[in-house]
Formats: C-alpha cells, structure tokens, sequence
C-alpha cells in the first residue's frame, strides 16, 4: 500500500514516539480552530447546530475501526473515564475478584484497586516476567497466560489488561484471552490506549466486554478525547454512575424528567461533549484510519521497526523483541544512560519516547525509512561519548 508521508510534513521535530502525546493531524487541528472561531464570533449556535453530526461521525468511523456498531461507541475524555465507569458501574459483591497486572498502566488498575478499597473486591496481580536475560529483573516485560489460568477462581469476574504495555511494548494475544473469558464466564476490559490505531483491534471477534483508548496517541487526535465501547449485554450490567440530560431517551427535551437511559453506549454521554475536539478526532478516523486500515497501518510499523533494528550496531541499547503475535507499534529498547540518550536525539531533533529506564521507538506510517536510518545512526554513535 502506498502511504501518503507527507501529511505531517509541518512538524519541527522527527517524532518517533506515537505511544506518548503524538502531534496532531493538520487537518483535525483546522476543523478545532474551524469551530472555536465560529463559537467566538456567533456564539454557540454554529456549535450546537454542529453537535449531533459529529458525535455521529466520530461514532460511525470508531466502529468501523472496531468492526462493531455505531452505537456500542461513545465519546469520552480519556482513557481513565471510561475505565472508572466500568469499575465503579460493575455489579460486585464482596469477595469477587478481578485479575490484572503487577505494572498495569494507572487507568486500568487504579479504578480496581478502588473496589477493593472500597466494596470488598480482591484484586489479584499478575508477575512480571523479564523480557530479557540481561536487564534487570524489575524492568517491565511480559507475564504469563499460565499464572493467569492459575489466578482464575469461580469469584473471578473481570480480568483488566491492557491490549499493549505501555513501557515494554508487550502486546497481549487477545484472541486467546477473549476465549478463555467466554469458557470461564468472565468479562474481558481492555485498554487500548497503546494499540487502537495502530494494530487491529476487534472487540467483538475477540470477546472484549470493554474497551478504551486515549484518542491522542496512535489516532493522532487532540488530548482530552478518548473512544470507549462497550458489549450491549456488558453495557446492561452496569449501573449509572455519571447521569445527565444526554443519558436519557428524551435527552435535550430539558422539562422531560422521566428516568428513561438510553440503551446505547450514548448513555456514558452524560453531558456536553467537548465537541471542538471530537470534531477533530473524527477527522484523523475518517483522514487517515478508515483510508489505510489497521492492518497496513500495523504492518508499516513493524516494517519501520525493523529497518530500524538493522541498523542498530551498538551493545549499549539492548531491545525486546517479542514473538510476533506479541509485537505492538512499540519497540522498547533497554538502556543505562538514558538521560544521555535523551540528550543526544535532542541534539538531532529527534523525538521518542523514553519510560522507566526504556527508549520506546514507535514510529506511525508517515515516517519515514531515512526517520529510522538517522534514529539508528544517533544511537550508533552513542557508545563514542564518555
């Protein structure tokens, strides 16, 4: 396939660190600034006759995405909103336990832990396992499907993983873990925040109950917007935690104050959207994911990925290379000195993403071969300076 990379040509830096703040697509940047300078010059009519048309966009370019309907998709502002909705909304009783990881990203085990603090949840952890034999041991790596199974007890009721982790670049096989919660009768909750944009994600082929992704990582978007779905069955279990007029059926009729929700993932709609920002979003879905698809835009990333490894010559930066079906848009690379290293590619205007004692390389598909090449070269030379 070919890509268009010329589409951030505006940018001042080599960035080549999507799994942190990424920039944002022009365009989706234009369609913002579009709307905020017609609420400054009319007030919100414009904007509010604008309202339901591009929630309605974003939600149909999400699904499609997702490969679910419009509407199991709704508008939310990151990632940790909608996971809190889904822990503090589950029908627990004490003494049910959820499973997630020893170094599990904040939005998905924070909202858990809260359970167990507070409604009698236990809150079990999965080890962290090395990627490598010569890294320290407390580096974030993988964990094991086999210490999973070993966790799972008939009070199990949800395992909370993120699909790729965060630091190490690790991606969950979610096919696998899909199906061992629909055998075990357990809710699947996913954070995509690391993987929805850049590798398929498809909830409903893989058994997710729920899943949420930060919409200014891989999708390119603006901070302060996120896409979250939700099962239709999952959905019902839930009880409200954040109502408003948009949570009900006769939503902007305002003297209309029947309790009737909304069937849909609109529900979690609960009030006015930040709709100069989900304009913008919609428009890096419709721009850029609906014309590539998640799969060659996957595959342009690992091909990034590994033009890059090729010409990585230096003993100091030490990479985790998974198994395929464990790859994500994230190649984490072990190093002791990173502050140095920090310091090196800023030298060169180069952008990535370092995290506890890792340099994350995750490169989107309008980088570039001569990207990677120069990243490869910075690193090389490293090993020269004291």
């Amino acid at each position: 396939m070919h890509f268009d990379k010329s589409v951030f040509s505006a940018q001042e830096a080599t960035f080549i660190g999507h799994c942190s703040v990424s920039p944002l697509f022009s365009k989706a940047a234009d369609v913002a600034v579009e709307m905020l300078r017609a609420q400054e010059k009319w007030g919100g009519a414009p904007v509010v006759e604008a309202y339901m048309k591009h929630l309605d966009e974003l939600k149909v370019y999400a699904s499609a995405l997702l490969r679910t309907q419009p509407e199991n998709i709704a508008s939310v502002r990151n990632t940790s909103d909608a996971l809190s909705v889904v822990a503090n909304g589950y029908p627990f009783e004490p003494g049910d336990e959820v499973i997630s990881f020893v170094q599990e990203y904040p939005a998905n085990f924070h909202p858990w832990r809260l359970q167990e603090l507070t409604r009698g949840v236990r809150l079990k952890l999965l080890s962290n396992l090395p990627a490598r034999d010569d890294i320290p041991a407390d580096v974030i790596g993988t964990w094991s499907m086999a210490e999973l199974e070993s966790l799972i007890t008939a009070r199990t009721r949800v395992i909370a993983l993120s699909h790729v982790q965060f630091t190490s670049g690790y991606a969950a096989n979610l096919h696998a873990l899909g199906q061992l919660c629909k055998e075990r009768g357990i809710d699947l909750v996913i954070d995509a925040a690391q993987s929805l944009g850049i590798q398929p994600v498809f909830p409903e082929e893989m058994n997710i109950a729920a899943l949420a992704s930060a919409g200014w990582k891989w999708l390119l978007g603006p901070m302060g917007t996120g896409i979250f779905y939700t099962a239709p069955a999952f959905r019902e279990k839930l009880r409200p935690i954040q109502v408003g007029a948009e949570t009900m059926v006769q939503e902007f009729d305002f003297m209309n104050l029947e309790w009737n929700p909304i069937p849909t993932a609109r529900r979690f709609e609960f009030s006015t959207s930040p709709i100069y920002l989900v304009a913008a979003l919609a428009t890096c879905l419709r721009e850029v994911h609906a014309r590539y698809g998640a799969e060659a835009l996957f595959q342009e990333a690992l091909r990034l990925q590994d033009l890059f490894l090729e010409k990585l010559d230096n003993p100091a930066f030490k990479p985790l290379l998974f198994e395929p079906e464990h790859r994500s848009g994230i190649l984490s690379i072990y190093c002791e000195n990173l502050e140095g290293i920090k310091a090196s590619l800023a030298e060169k205007n180069i952008v990535c993403a370092p995290r506890s004692g890792m340099l994350r390389v995750a490169p989107h598909f309008y980088n570039t071969d001569e990207d990677m090449e120069r990243l490869a070269e910075v690193l090389n030379e490293f090993r020269a300076r004291p």
